[in-house]
């Protein structure tokens, strides 16, 4: 069954379409079509703590070319929901009223957590022998949502911190939200060593994808940590023009990687698992389980 998700991210709106279906006992989520768009809502929003007209105009616009898709595509059902730029823009209930209006897409805000939640309860993995927790790592461009599991797949801890990609470019990353992060991480301090990193976002993704093991979606420390002095050792220019970079992508790479070079570094994991997962594919799942619950 095709099913469609809108996700109106910091730094990029994405149109999902999907197809979902039960395999041995489990709910797959398998990417048809995804959209793309760079509107970059949190380059105003963590300067001006609002959207600008212009931002607002262009997503509204982008909206309305996602409605005549999904018309088209005509999906079983579709949702769409919005992340850190929207919850802490003044003017985003303002925003949103105008899509509803002019686009008819009813999109809901989502807090970190149910964020996090969303991540991870649709992609389930197995904590590899030898490991003793999993830890979900989401990075957008506003926020960072991270949630820690046992083996037996029971939620031990999640968190969100305002730490992402456009806020780091922009600056507004403080010194206290990197100490933040850094104690919640050692609260897991016993296992240290043996906890498993799914990361997800469009950022690791991209970085596996160049540096990492393309065979089995990992990435090793010693791979991030090359990718990061690389990356960084290029102007902006230069990864667009010899790394082939887009451009919306070039700049916020760089502290991509220094995050999950942070994070791996103080809980010393080896490898990352990068399957290439999200909220949309999430927000998919959700459908699928919301469609099966009726039919039963």
């Amino acid at each position: 069954m095709i099913f469609a998700s809108i996700d109106i991210g910091s730094n990029a709106v994405r149109l999902l379409f999907a197809n979902a279906f039960d395999k041995n006992g489990k709910t797959h989520v398998e990417k048809a079509t995804l959209i793309r768009i760079p509107i970059r809502l949190g380059v105003d929003v963590y300067k001006n703590n609002s959207v600008s007209e212009k931002r607002a105009d262009n997503l509204i616009r982008t909206l309305k070319a996602f409605k005549l898709l999904i018309d088209v595509y005509k999906p079983v059902d579709f949702t769409a929901c919005a992340t850190a730029a929207m919850r802490e823009a003044k003017n985003g209930k303002d925003i949103l009223n105008r899509i509803k209006k002019k686009t008819g897409i009813d999109v809901r805000i989502v807090d970190g957590l149910e964020e996090a939640e969303i991540i991870r309860s649709t992609n389930v993995f197995e904590v590899p022998q030898g490991k003793t927790l999993a830890m979900y790592v989401d990075l957008g461009g506003g926020s960072i949502e991270i949630s820690v599991t046992d083996k037996k797949n029971r939620l031990l801890d999640a968190r969100s911190f305002k730490i992402g990609t456009i806020r780091l470019l922009n600056g507004k990353v403080k010194d206290k939200q990197w100490e933040e992060l850094k104690s919640w991480l050692e609260r897991f301090k016993e296992d240290f060593g043996k906890i498993h990193i799914i990361g997800s976002g469009g950022n690791i993704n991209k970085i596996a994808k160049i540096y990492g093991n393309y065979r089995d979606n990992t990435i090793s420390y010693q791979q991030l940590a090359h990718a990061y002095g690389h990356l960084k050792s290029f102007t902006l220019e230069e990864r667009i023009e010899k790394l082939g970079l887009r451009p919306d992508r070039a700049d916020v790479i760089v502290p991509a990687a220094k995050v999950f070079l942070f994070i791996a570094k103080i809980i010393r994991s080896e490898t990352i698992l990068v399957p290439k997962i999200g909220l949309a594919d999430g927000l998919i799942h959700q459908l699928y389980e919301k469609h099966k619950s009726k039919r039963e």
